[in-house]
């Protein structure tokens, strides 16, 4: 029986080979697309491992991951890292496609269906594996040095400021330069609109 490839966990940041061949991982092996009920993507990634061990599907089904990327989040002035699901209500499984990893993915609770597929009513009709191009991407996305920024605050939105010489002045985001981490706002200063710049810990929503 080929070695086991199935991952525990996938850490964001960690190596996760989505296209090229393993030990233990045929060349024709593919990456699909699975459905969820929404939150139970890490609950179907734990009962399909299981599954998989139990109904000696080893040789059939290799890998499932729940993508996920690391996110900056900013909110009330402070800083925290967070980690979000790239594809909420889905997860990847790397498999031989046939009737029977077929049924074992599809049976297992929580799991809707494979994405691709020809519809609920014709479910055994193959699905549609990632493209190499699809697979690349979200690698790129997990394999990110630098976490993403997430802020609170959109253009247009009111904001008050919560530290520098302008602390407590009220102002209206007008751009946002996610690449520098800096927030322009238009503040009223003796009735007059002022372009403001600031960094994104520096303000906060109203």
């Amino acid at each position: 029986m080929a070695e086991t490839a199935v991952t525990d966990a996938v850490e964001p940041g960690a190596e996760v080979d989505f296209a090229g061949p393993e030990a233990g991982i045929p060349a024709d092996a593919q990456w699909y697309v699975v459905h969820t009920y929404s939150g139970y993507e890490n609950k179907v990634k734990r009962n399909l491992e299981q599954r998989i061990e139990s109904m000696a599907m080893l040789d059939q089904i290799f890998q499932v991951v729940v993508p996920v990327e690391e996110e900056v989040d900013i909110k009330d002035g402070q800083r925290r890292i967070v980690e979000r699901k790239i594809f909420p209500g889905y997860v990847l499984v790397r498999m031989l496609m046939n009737d029977e990893s077929w049924a074992v993915v599809r049976n297992t609770p929580a799991v809707t269906g494979f994405v691709g597929a020809a519809g609920t009513d014709n479910e055994r009709v193959k699905p549609t594996p990632l493209r190499k191009d699809e697979v690349d991407k979200i690698l790129r996305r997990m394999d990110s040095e630098e976490p993403a920024i997430r802020v609170s605050f959109r253009p247009g939105q009111n904001v008050r400021i919560v530290d520098g010489p302008f602390t407590d002045f009220h102002g209206v985001v007008d751009a946002i330069d996610m690449d520098r981490g800096k927030v322009r706002l238009m503040v009223n200063f003796f009735g007059r609109e002022t372009p403001v710049e600031l960094d994104f810990l520096q303000v906060e929503k109203v």
